[in-house]
């Protein structure tokens, strides 16, 4: 029946009713358990940071920012603040972090352990998640002091490569070790200790990038040397023989001449050969060993040179035969091993009877005489001036030095106090008395016909020398020169008394005669009287000065053929008398 069916089915609208009051009451049931799920969330995670929160080991969970950030600052864990250990090659030391611009900053830590976000679904799903949470520290970097840190690390390990080397000093060998290279990576090494803070406690140390430069030569090289050569090299003395005589060198003078060399990877010694030759302490034992040649004596008779007394043969060890005998005992030990003869070669004196001709020193070209006042001090100074010079052999076109020939005139080389000319006046002083020598010697040059090279007159005239035709000498300022410019050897033959002294130049002519031609004196200046003072003044008698002038004329076969004039001027000698020592002391 149509009532009934009515009765019976419900409306739709009524028929959904009750589906949807359920699902609202389900859904209000869990907005309102989600809700306490929040505020129990909120209640749990706290002011900022949530409970649980550690950074390196330090509780800050349930904190707002700023205490979190004030005790990670009282409780900062040690590695924060540690030296961090690092190796630099084979070197080990510790980088302090903070000096390094290493440091961890707390309030930026802080702000990342704060919670992210406070929305419903992050602070519910808290509550389900772990207790704990770890954060890593937030790192400062002050690039500027990492660079200083580095930098320091670099001048304190950086090292320059070193090559091995062995050197000979007073009679030792002296190794210097190889030392390899190393410099430090400082852009490298300022990144690895950025990475390696902050350094866990215990932890091994850091490594920093260095490069390193191998030195060429490996110190086994160095170590053999030494053990094969160097140290037996100055073991001790060598001894050389020759006949019955020995001469002993001593390590440090082989030392002394000895020198190392790197040839290409393997050391070498060398022995300056030369140089030890003319080490004075080789050199006078060996002259006494061997000997030089002594020259003829020559003389004059009957206007021919001749043979007065012959010469004899002299013995010489050569530079090469003193390196060949030395090198083999450099590596010996003992005396006896140390010990081997020196060859030595004979050698001629250049004047012989043989010689004289074929040099073509065969006529007495000039001979000149000076005679002086008797005097010890002159007999003693001209004496030993005609003794160095005697035996003079000049060849042609080299140029004979006075000054050279004798030496200077000390008490050492045989000369004593006595007059000369200085600034003006005569003064006593070592050598006084070779003007004579001198005097002699060049007016000997002159009439030989050879050319002066250097001479100079004394400052004022002495009567006993041919005017315009004498030569004072002084060392290290004025010297008498001469150039043979015959194209034969001269020789030179000197000898002198205690009140004269003779020259005699010996070769071949060059000119048939030589001539002294003198002009008048002129320009006549009158001398005054003064007073000497000192030790040293020496009373003067007065003489006019003036100015002469001689030519020299060269003749052949009686023609002139050549003239040369020289002028000299000569100052007034004043009369100087001398205050006496006493009065002049007293005086001042």
């Amino acid at each position: 029946m149509p009532s009934s069916r009515t009765d019976l089915a419900p409306t739709p609208r009524e028929g959904r009713r009750p589906r949807l009051r359920t699902a609202a009451i389900a859904t209000g049931v869990v907005a309102v358990a989600a809700g306490g799920l929040y505020v129990t969330g909120l209640v749990a995670t706290g002011d900022d940071i949530s409970a649980g929160t550690r950074v390196d080991g330090v509780d800050i969970g349930g904190m707002s920012r700023a205490e979190a950030a004030a005790r990670l600052t009282a409780e900062a864990p040690a590695s924060w603040k540690a030296p961090i250990p690092v190796r630099v090659g084979d070197g080990s030391t510790t980088v302090d972090p903070a000096a390094a611009g290493l440091t961890v900053d707390v309030a930026k830590t802080a702000d990342l352990a704060a919670d992210p976000s406070r929305d419903p679904f992050t602070v519910i799903g808290r509550l389900f998640s772990p207790g704990e949470r770890q954060i890593r520290p937030v790192l400062a970097y002050d690039e500027a002091k990492t660079k200083a840190a580095v930098a320091d690390l670099a001048k304190q390990n950086d090292r320059t490569v070193r090559e091995g080397s062995v050197a000979f000093r007073e009679g030792r060998a002296v190794a210097t070790q190889p030392v390899t290279g190393r410099k430090l990576d400082t852009g490298q090494a300022a990144e690895t200790l950025r990475a390696a803070y902050p350094a866990a406690t215990g932890a091994a140390a850091v490594t920093l990038p260095v490069s390193v430069t191998e030195p060429k030569l490996p110190a086994g090289e160095v170590n053999r040397f030494l053990d094969t050569y160097a140290k037996p090299a100055v073991s001790g003395p060598v001894t050389l023989t020759a006949g019955d005589q020995r001469l002993r060198i001593s390590p440090a003078t082989l030392g002394d001449h000895l020198t190392v060399k790197n040839d290409k990877g393997r050391l070498t010694a060398f022995l300056d050969e030369e140089a030890l030759l003319r080490d004075p302490d080789v050199a006078r034992p060996l002259a006494a060993l061997t000997g030089a040649p002594v020259e003829a004596s020559l003389g004059v008779q009957n206007g021919k040179v001749v043979v007065e007394s012959e010469g004899r043969q002299g013995h010489e060890v050569t530079a090469k035969a003193l390196g060949d005998a030395v090198r083999p005992l450099l590596t010996r030990s003992g005396d006896t091993a140390r010990t081997a003869p020196v060859a030595t070669r004979i050698t001629e004196p250049e004047l012989s009877s043989g010689s004289l001709a074929r040099l073509g020193i065969t006529e007495q070209m000039s001979t000149f005489t000076v005679n002086f006042p008797t005097a010890p001090y002159r007999t003693t100074n001209i004496g030993r001036a005609a003794e160095l010079i005697n035996g003079s052999l000049v060849q042609p076109g080299e140029v004979w030095s006075f000054n050279k020939t004798v030496g200077e005139r000390t008490p050492d080389n045989g000369f004593v106090d006595g007059t000369m000319i200085l600034d003006g006046s005569y003064r006593s002083a070592p050598g006084g008395g070779v003007s004579a020598m001198a005097t002699t010697v060049y007016n000997a040059m002159f009439f030989a016909g050879v050319q002066p090279v250097e001479h100079g007159a004394h400052s004022f005239y002495i009567e006993r020398y041919p005017a315009g035709r004498e030569a004072t000498v002084a060392w290290g300022q004025l010297d008498l020169k001469f150039r043979n410019d015959t194209g034969k050897p001269i020789y030179i033959k000197a000898s002198a008394t205690d009140h004269s002294v003779t020259v005699s130049f010996l070769g071949t002519k060059k000119y048939d005669s030589v001539e002294a031609v003198a002009g008048p004196r002129t320009n006549i200046t009158q001398p005054v009287k003064r007073e000497g003072t000192g030790e040293a003044c020496v009373p003067q008698p007065p003489l006019e000065g003036f100015d002469t002038t001689v030519d020299r004329v060269f003749k052949n076969n009686g023609v002139e053929v050549k003239r040369e004039t020289y002028k000299t001027h000569y100052t007034p000698r004043d009369e100087v008398t001398c205050k006496p020592v006493a009065e002049d002391a007293a005086g001042r």
